[in-house]
């Protein structure tokens, strides 16, 4: 009778471990729909202009960041500074929301989201493929005149989860080409976005320090991935982020692209 109640006791704390081992699990597996849910719902509030709605997506946090085109907007006043002030300013008029015939669509697709062992963090790669511009009824009244462009990119972020919700901490944003819709992307004319030059308050909408070796089409680097192979668990070697001429030793390019790191981590 001992033995079987020794036997009983064994068999309930295994069954323990495992439920506790699902529940880890599921989880795990719940925080990173969230965290697709967070960069979906970004997407979706960028498309249509609503800017505070995008920023109220980010931390409040000193490492809070967003990496665009060669400049990095530091916290949460940051951020607002690039959404709420320049893209609002420059594409709606400073108003929140969208403004007649202007087109921005940026959908949030392939993403691959990892958390950390302890549910506080986590890391995403999306790619977003844009169609943006403006119909011709507005060409005399909208800043940017007739204008229609394709744009393609890749984010890598990190999220962090505060009072048991997750939000944005730091949004890296490689916008890899962009092309006319006449033309499309081979013949995309050098500098047509141009990189950050000038950082705040330089600047008044300007970020508050500059990128080391920006990337845009036709440089073709990879931004590294935030996640090892998923069969060998090797990083990409450094080599062969790069993007060197046809038939060119890499080590002829550009350096390859490194992901910022948060002040706490450096």
């Amino acid at each position: 009778m001992g033995s079987e109640i020794a036997e009983l006791k064994t068999q309930i704390a295994e069954l323990g471990k495992q439920l506790s081992s699902v529940q880890d699990q599921l989880s795990k597996v719940k925080s990173q729909e969230d965290v697709r849910k967070l960069q979906y719902t970004y997407g979706y509030y960028l498309d249509k202009c609503l800017y505070r709605e995008v920023a109220d997506l980010f931390a409040d946090h000193p490492d809070t960041c967003v990496e665009f085109l060669g400049g990095r907007y530091n916290g949460k006043e940051g951020v607002k500074r690039l959404y709420i002030g320049r893209f609002a300013k420059t594409f709606v008029k400073g108003r929140n929301g969208p403004v007649h015939g202007f087109l921005l669509d940026h959908p949030q697709i392939q993403g691959i989201v990892d958390i950390n062992d302890d549910g506080s963090r986590a890391k995403g790669r999306f790619r977003s493929m844009m169609s943006a511009g403006t119909h011709e009824s507005i060409k005399d009244t909208h800043p940017r005149g007739l204008v229609q462009w394709w744009e393609g990119g890749v984010y890598e972020n990190e999220y962090i989860k505060q009072d048991g919700v997750w939000k944005i901490f730091r949004l890296r944003y490689f916008p890899f080409w962009h092309g006319t819709f006449e033309k499309g992307w081979s013949h995309t004319p050098p500098n047509y976005i141009p990189f950050m030059s000038k950082t705040y308050p330089e600047d008044p909408a300007g970020p508050n320090e500059l990128c080391e070796n920006p990337m845009l089409w036709p440089d073709t680097r990879v931004v590294p991935f935030h996640y090892a192979h998923p069969i060998t668990g090797k990083q990409v070697a450094e080599g062969d982020l790069r993007a060197p001429q046809y038939g060119e030793d890499p080590s002829t390019s550009t350096p390859a692209l490194v992901l910022s790191k948060a002040k706490s981590e450096q």
